[in-house]
């Protein structure tokens, strides 16, 4: 292995670290996003002529490896118990958020069918990214045999667009939905509360992981995860070549969700954080494969379609929940948990001045992790 290769290795390795510490301590990162700055960057030095020519085999190794490791660090953190006991309205806003995804996939198909070409994998990430966010997206890229210039091409719209979605619903975002849907209001229980749990800090604060009380139980969940991985691996053997790379995926998927079940897997601390971390390496990776030139053949009708999922969705969830009279606040934590994923439920919480539905966004974001592969997985081969 050449020196080059070394230091490009290096580079994807640490320099998440470096942003991940730049995001915690400048708010215009934070702003910006973790996730975008690694596009951007991966595409940048992608794109300069700076990776050797032996590069190529090192980064298709990496993408296939990353998510399959993430995943789990990921579903570990889940408490599948606690969605069962929160009835009424977050339950019932997810189950609303699912469905208003898949149908709009599916019009989107209907209309789109004949101009994007290979449109049931298209489908498929979209399905993964507005259910779970970009580790789901991902998985789908791996799960589906996703062309890295397609990947690139629809989660640069999508990125994009969650912009506008994002600045809309920081803003007067509240104010239009309140027209049509009644006010939050606390729930008597107390069942809701967020602030004594702490829950931004589980969910998006890197501090304290080099801690050795943090450190060990963290590296011990990576070795799990490992395992996950090689057992996913082994038992796709199983089904039929065409399938098994999907099957890893859901299988990787199924052990992270039933280890969540194990208290002492469960309340390692960090493993979230650590899982995002693996998905921002990928992320690097990903993109610095991609050719720019390709890139800036625009497909409109691709765009139309990243649209239609996310804002059709989100608009027709507002719509429906005034029937199961679901509050705006709680409409709006989880189309935000659904579209942006998890870490921005904090950020939105704190636009609504309402730290209560933390909770609520955080169980359906999280939820949304665990049951994306699968929709994303059945939604592509029913339209394949």
């Amino acid at each position: 292995m050449s020196i080059h290769i070394i230091l490009m290795l290096l580079f994807f390795l640490f320099m998440p670290v470096l942003i991940i510490f730049l995001e915690g301590k400048y708010s215009i990162v934070k702003k910006a996003g973790s996730v975008l700055i690694c596009y951007v960057l991966g595409a940048f030095v992608g794109n300069i002529g700076l990776l050797p020519e032996e590069a190529y085999k090192y980064q298709d190794l990496l993408s296939q490896l990353t998510v399959p490791l993430a995943l789990p660090l990921i579903l570990f953190s889940m408490d599948v118990r606690k969605w069962l006991k929160m009835a009424g309205s977050a339950i019932s806003s997810l189950l609303l958020g699912l469905f208003t995804v898949v149908l709009m996939i599916f019009v989107g198909y209907w209309i789109f069918k004949d101009s994007i070409p290979e449109i049931w994998k298209v489908s498929g990430m979209l399905t993964g990214i507005y259910t779970g966010g970009t580790p789901n997206m991902a998985a789908m890229k791996s799960a589906l045999n996703v062309e890295t210039e397609v990947y690139l091409m629809t989660h640069t719209y999508e990125v994009a667009l969650g912009a506008i979605y994002l600045v809309f619903i920081m803003s007067v975002g509240q104010r239009v939905f309140l027209l049509w849907l009644p006010p939050f209001k606390s729930p008597e229980t107390g069942n809701l509360k967020a602030d004594s749990t702490n829950l931004e800090d589980q969910y998006e604060s890197y501090t304290g992981i080099f801690k050795k009380k943090t450190l060990l139980p963290v590296l011990g969940a990576v070795g799990l995860s490992v395992l996950i991985f090689g057992a996913g691996f082994g038992l796709s053997r199983l089904f039929p070549e065409s399938f098994s790379t999907a099957a890893i995926i859901l299988l990787i998927t199924t052990f992270g969700i039933a280890f969540s079940f194990v208290p002492r897997i469960k309340n390692i601390e960090k493993t979230f954080q650590s899982g995002m971390y693996i998905i921002l390496i990928f992320c690097l990776v990903v993109s610095s494969m991609a050719d720019i030139r390709k890139l800036a053949d625009i497909s409109f009708n691709l765009f139309w379609y990243v649209g239609l999922a996310m804002f059709g969705s989100h608009i027709l969830h507002a719509f429906l929940a005034r029937f199961f009279k679901i509050d705006a606040d709680t409409v709006i934590i989880s189309g935000s948990a659904l579209i942006c994923s998890p870490p921005f439920v904090p950020v939105v919480a704190g636009a609504l001045r309402n730290r209560e539905v933390i909770l609520t966004g955080l169980i359906v974001g999280i939820a949304g992790y665990a049951v994306g592969n699968y929709l994303g997985v059945i939604i592509a081969y029913a339209l394949r």
